[in-house]
């Protein structure tokens, strides 16, 4: 995810806002579809669910090593999931279901204002906001962050939850090579909430910098005990 402040501007600026948040209700639609897809297709195995916060914004930063671990986490997320999409996903009909269920949109090559403020509106309502930090579907095991998550944790205050989703790019199936094999188990595991900020409420580079080894650690950490905790 690259809608973040580039090197050299001011961080410290207030980002723009939309004329309203992204639909609340569109996004609880959106899990209720995801819980029947994606049970209905797979067997989710959810851990440690009660760790996500209740009420107030939370920022869930997830894992991404194949393209269905976005529905995944909408569909076995304890909340519903406003999750930052890249702008290639929104295309033919894509586009008007995605932004009906809450879904951002979001351009990977620029600092996409449009999206940021969108973004921090999600946290300012109070409701969840969905991060793949790795920016692109790739390993999945956290080792290349962007700034994008630590601008917003920072910015909002929100904490972070870290989540591991395994086991969507180990197989795929006979049937529809594209997707995990249909019946199988995906573990979906989420850590303890933390916050990114060093207390001091700097938004610098040098604090995003900071901020983003810590997450990264964070992040790490938990993908490490997730995968002794499924046996992945």
């Amino acid at each position: 995810m690259r809608g973040h402040p580039r090197r050299g501007e001011a961080v410290g600026v207030t980002a723009p806002s939309g004329p309203s948040a992204p639909s609340a209700s569109g996004a609880a639609t959106g899990r209720r579809i995801g819980i029947g897809l994606m049970y209905g297709l797979w067997r989710p195995r959810v851990l440690g669910a009660w760790r996500v916060p209740a009420t107030g914004p939370v920022i869930l930063a997830v894992n991404h090593s194949h393209n269905i671990d976005g529905p995944m986490l909408m569909g076995t997320a304890p909340r519903p999931v406003h999750f930052l999409i890249k702008k290639e996903a929104f295309v033919g009909p894509l586009d008007p279901f995605l932004r009906g269920i809450g879904q951002l949109k979001v351009d990977r090559s620029t600092a996409d204002r449009t999206a940021i403020g969108a973004a921090l509106e999600v946290l300012d309502h109070g409701g969840v906001l969905g991060i793949f930090p790795e920016g692109t579907r790739g390993e999945g095991d956290f080792a290349s962050l962007r700034a994008g998550l630590a601008y917003f944790a920072v910015r909002s205050g929100a904490p972070i939850v870290p989540v591991a989703v395994l086991g969507s790019a180990e197989r795929s199936s006979r049937l529809v090579p594209a997707l995990p094999p249909l019946r199988g188990r995906i573990d979906v595991v989420f850590g303890d909430a933390f916050t990114a900020g060093d207390g001091s409420g700097r938004r610098t580079r040098k604090a995003l910098d900071e901020a983003t080894v810590r997450i990264q650690e964070r992040l790490a950490a938990h993908l490490a005990d997730a995968k002794r905790l499924t046996g992945r």
